[in-house]
């Protein structure tokens, strides 16, 4: 079996350092360390958490993408979402398919 994913790493972007403080003061007002912080906005951005997803699109707003990009990614997470729902595979199940597929895979 891989270590992938197990191993840590880094992460690390340049910000102003009035960003900086307000961030850690925010953070320390609420109790979040600012690892942990992150590592759920990450998550939540790969998981697609509805609210995530929103606030990714007010960003692409300000960023000035073009309605046709967002209007293109919108029709292929609708076709994503029905191939799901006419095969009537949840998260489990691709998860289990993927299992599968290794274990094949390993057995060659």
């Amino acid at each position: 079996m891989s270590d992938y994913g197990e191993n840590k790493k880094q992460i690390c972007f340049e910000s102003t350092a009035k960003l900086h403080a307000n961030l850690k003061i925010r953070l320390h007002y609420d109790e979040i360390k600012i690892k942990e912080f992150f590592n759920e906005v990450v998550t939540g951005y790969i998981n697609k958490n509805k609210n995530m997803m929103a606030f990714i699109d007010d960003i692409k707003e300000k960023k000035g993408a073009t309605q046709a990009r967002r209007n293109k990614v919108k029709r292929s997470e609708k076709k994503q979402k029905n191939v799901i729902r006419q095969f009537a595979l949840d998260k489990n199940d691709i998860e289990n398919i993927f299992d599968i597929l290794e274990k094949e895979r390993s057995n060659l």
